[in-house]
């Protein structure tokens, strides 16, 4: 959790944040969608329903701050869509959020649950803020408001939160104790929550594990050793970090890790233990001993085999695409290759392993959690992660057998797929 700031630095109020017009999440998401549609055939009236959100709601968020002053940060949770089951999806607190974004994370979460076939539905949810120079008591504050204010569309049967950017098991303990103030103890109101408070051991690395699993079975197929697999990570929160640790655990040559300050490079490889050793101290990531500095905007165009953006959306756009020298992509982080950037990807032969493959293996331990809560069962770490082993390499199993099949992409596949399950879901229920 962010550190509380000294009361002579206040926290940074951002100005409202309208939709942008032409927004390339919003607009991308909408070409995947197109294309898959017209892959599989899919019926104009199941097309008309997925164009659009079935909800969106934009609140205000009144926090009082520690100086005294009240700020008011705009909010926001869309609902895509719920034929498969209660919508599912994150928070992230930060500064780029806005309605058009929320939007495009939440298709996400709808085609990435049907993809690795957990009975829920897409959601996300955002609050337009910089948590990094908001003390602790004040992210306590925002996030039990935000949670109050959209509470009345959420549910253990209608719609779940979960943390990401700017969010963690900490903000879901306060999410849920603040729902719980209203309907009593609810553990499985969100997911991603501390194991104390009823949350899932396995958790809180899932999505790195998630990625490493489906990188690992790539690799396999290509006759790729993991020790000849030079490996640069973009992002070093949760996601990344957990990543590099276990493709370091892996055999993986880690050679790049990077922030938002920059990264450090080694072309003999980075020791991860010792980097999180390292920071653990306090000390910047770009400055670890042994390893050159490297600009923020130098990171994805670095020598190696295998990129993995795990941090912020569209970090991989035509303005750099061609710098890129990886051979192998992994999506850990939602929409970090822009839809402009694909064909010269494409062109390179390039092997991208979407978002919503890649990063699936947070939605699928916290549906693991949501189940366990239903439950009041905890599951061993060893079967969460055995599970979620199983339900990674089925989705990776479905996604190669449809690109080989139909000659597309991997991406192209995992859409296709994803849209025939949620649009058979839509005709069981008898809304075409």
């Amino acid at each position: 959790m962010t550190q509380p700031q000294p009361a002579h630095q206040p926290a940074t109020i951002l100005p409202f944040r309208p939709p942008v017009a032409g927004n390339n999440a919003w607009v991308d998401a909408g070409a995947y969608l197109e294309r898959a549609a017209s892959q599989i055939g899919l019926e104009s009236e199941i097309l008309l329903l997925l164009r659009s959100p079935f909800r969106e709601m934009h609140v205000e968020v009144p926090v009082r701050l520690d100086n005294g002053k009240l700020a008011v940060f705009s909010g926001y949770r869309v609902q895509h869509n719920g034929a498969r089951g209660p919508y599912k999806g994150g928070i992230r607190f930060h500064p780029d959020v806005d309605l058009d974004e929320i939007r495009a994370l939440a298709a996400l979460m709808t085609w990435k649950c049907a993809l690795v076939d957990v009975p829920f539905g897409g959601a996300k949810g955002g609050v337009h803020c910089d948590p990094s120079t908001m003390s602790e008591g004040e992210l306590n504050r925002l996030a039990r408001r935000y949670m109050q204010n959209i509470s009345h569309i959420l549910g253990v049967t209608r719609d779940i939160p979960a943390p990401d950017m700017g969010t963690n098991a900490h903000t879901m303990a306060w999410m849920m104790d603040a729902y719980g103030s209203a309907n009593g103890y609810t553990p499985g109101i969100v997911t991603g929550k501390p194991v104390e408070l009823g949350g899932s051991y396995g958790r809180e690395s899932a999505t790195g594990r998630g990625a490493v699993i489906v990188l690992s079975e790539l690799c396999r197929e290509l006759g790729a050793a993991p020790a000849d697999m030079r490996v640069v990570v973009q992002g070093y929160g949760n996601v990344g970090a957990w990543t590099a640790r276990l493709a370091h655990e892996a055999g993986f040559k880690i050679v790049a890790l990077g922030d938002v300050h920059g990264a450090c490079y080694s072309d003999d490889g980075i020791d991860v233990p010792a980097v999180d050793a390292w920071l653990a101290e306090g000390n910047a990531l770009s400055q670890f001993p042994g390893t050159e500095h490297v600009p923020p905007s130098e990171i994805v165009t670095l020598p190696c085999d295998v990129l993995v953006p795990a941090a912020t959306g569209e970090v991989i756009h035509t303005g750099n695409v061609r710098g890129v020298r990886a051979r192998i992509i992994v999506e850990a982080a939602n929409h970090p290759i822009t839809l402009a950037a694909e064909p010269v990807l494409a062109k390179h032969d390039v092997t991208v392993l979407p978002d919503i493959l890649a990063n699936a293996g947070g939605v699928i331990v916290s549906y693991f959690e949501w189940t366990q809560n239903i439950q009041q069962f905890r599951w061993p770490e060893e079967r969460v992660n055995d599970e979620l082993r199983t339900r990674m390499m089925a989705a990776y199993a479905a996604v190669r057998e449809e690109s080989a099949a139909n000659s597309v992409t991997m991406r192209e596949a995992a859409y296709a797929i994803a849209l025939k399950r949620v649009a058979q879901a839509i005709r069981l229920r008898g809304f075409v």
